[in-house]
């Protein structure tokens, strides 16, 4: 058996460094937002020529004055995508069309060019920590009718974990923050939850089989009595989001990274953050049995 329960007091110290650390980024910092969520132009371009690379067509576009530019691969090596803050040139597309004959010749074919203004981009950023907000608070209703208040607190207290370090990260590198990056925000919400209340479950378990155990040994017999169940699914996803990552090009790789973080820091909160809430709150099984008796 793993004493995980031996290394609470530093991991909690750890944990709570992390969080500190992402607010400071997050507060003073900031999140590097993308074009879903300041505006701009998207543009997808598809090459004739396999010889054109993302080098030569980025210090091509860079010659514009376009200001944050962002020239990326993505899929192919003859697909790229071109991404620019908002331009109050109304024929910029043509411009830059001219420009990419001119020196490359008749080569690219515009797949695809999308305008987000400043009102609707702001319109995304609402909607997307309205979202956000929404998923968290139904999580806490659920947990709070599910567990009692002692439980509820440590899974709560390892979502804000979750959510705020992966931020916290993507602050500190400067990952871009797009629509598809608050899709996996999301879902880093549900697995870290999901991962809680399978421990939480066997906690409740073991405390009404054994009166003479303390919750600080309880805890560590029920994580790893869950310990095969929870690394097979964080390895078996880890594996797929790993594959996404490396084979699923440039567009998918911000949401994997982010997916990534996720599922790391919710296999590690939920051991080392929601358990250690209730060995430091100091559950038994009268808290069990008081709750068993109200319902009844």
């Amino acid at each position: 058996m793993i004493a995980f329960n031996r290394y609470y007091n530093k991991f909690n110290i750890l944990s709570f460094s992390l969080v500190v650390i992402s607010l400071i980024f997050l507060v003073f910092k900031g999140l590097n937002f993308g074009i879903d969520f300041k505006g701009g132009t998207l543009i997808e371009l598809r090459s004739n020529d396999s010889k054109i690379n993302v080098s030569s067509l980025r210090d091509n576009i860079s010659q514009m004055n376009l200001g944050d530019v962002s020239v990326k691969n993505f899929g192919n090596e003859t697909d790229f995508l071109i991404k620019f803050e908002n331009n109050d040139n109304k024929n910029i597309i043509e411009e830059i069309k001219i420009k990419l004959d001119k020196s490359f010749g008749n080569n690219f074919n515009f797949r695809r060019v999308e305008n987000v203004g400043p009102k609707v981009s702001a319109e995304l950023l609402r909607s997307g920590i309205v979202a956000i907000s929404i998923a968290l608070v139904l999580m806490l209703i659920y947990i709070w009718i599910r567990f009692e208040w002692q439980f509820s607190l440590g899974a709560i207290l390892a979502l804000f974990h979750d959510v705020i370090v992966t931020l916290g990260l993507f602050s500190l590198l400067g990952l871009e923050i797009n629509l598809s990056i608050i899709a996996a925000v999301l879902t880093i919400v549900g697995y870290s939850m999901n991962d809680t209340v399978v421990i939480f479950d066997r906690v409740r378990e073991n405390l009404r089989k054994y009166s003479d155990i303390k919750i600080f040994e309880l805890t560590n017999i029920s994580i790893n009595e869950t310990l095969s169940r929870t690394l097979i699914t964080s390895i078996t996803t880890l594996l797929a989001l790993l594959s996404i990552f490396f084979f699923g090009g440039e567009i998918l790789k911000g949401f994997s990274l982010a997916m990534i973080f996720g599922v790391l820091f919710g296999t590690y909160s939920s051991i080392y953050i929601a358990n250690t809430v209730l060995v430091r709150l100091g559950v038994s099984q009268k808290t069990i049995l008081k709750d068993d008796d109200k319902i009844l």
